[in-house]
């Protein structure tokens, strides 16, 4: 089974951007919902930022890669 970094790999970096805005919307969404009361799943929001961070992450490394001569998947 693929860790969720080697599936972050293997997107296209239109893709990836995709997934950052969408995964940012959610855990905006989560923020709102859970300040009116108690939320279903109090380990979403953690979650959703643990995913956006690891976007960024990826999107940062091509970028260096794209910066030094090295792109990959770009």
């Amino acid at each position: 089974m693929a860790t969720k970094k080697q599936k972050l790999t293997e997107m296209k970096t239109v893709e990836l951007q995709e997934l950052l805005a969408k995964q940012q919307e959610e855990l905006r969404t989560l923020r709102f919902s859970s300040a009116g009361g108690r939320p279903k799943n109090s380990a979403a929001p953690q979650k959703t930022r643990r995913q956006v961070a690891r976007i960024f992450t990826e999107l940062h490394a091509r970028k260096t890669a794209l910066m030094l001569g090295i792109a990959e998947n770009a």
